[in-house]
């Protein structure tokens, strides 16, 4: 069973303010999730071929598009849709600082 304390340890390294409700939820779900898990490794997969495509048999590189040399964006092309943008470069908030 996670405890309260993981869950909030967790929340901080990720810089995420979970109130007291949402950190019981998170417990009781990631508790499921590692308890579905250790059910899973009980499972004998040794036989088990090992698969590059779930849904279909197909070459490994069916999904993938051709590798083909394309012009690079302009800069302000690239920085057209940015929330903040300044000096040629994308603005984020600072997230290091609490």
């Amino acid at each position: 069973m996670i405890r309260h304390e993981e869950v909030r340890r967790v929340a901080e390294l990720a810089n995420l303010a979970l109130t007291e409700e949402e950190i019981e939820r998170m417990a009781r779900d990631l508790s499921g999730i590692l308890a579905h898990v250790d059910k899973l490794k009980e499972l004998d997969t040794s036989n088990v071929e090992a698969m590059a495509q779930v849904l279909y048999d197909a070459p490994e590189n069916l999904t993938l598009r051709e590798d083909m040399e394309r012009p690079c964006l302009e800069n302000r092309e690239a920085l057209a849709n940015a929330p903040l943008a300044g000096s040629g470069y994308f603005k984020v908030p600072k997230v290091i600082e609490r």
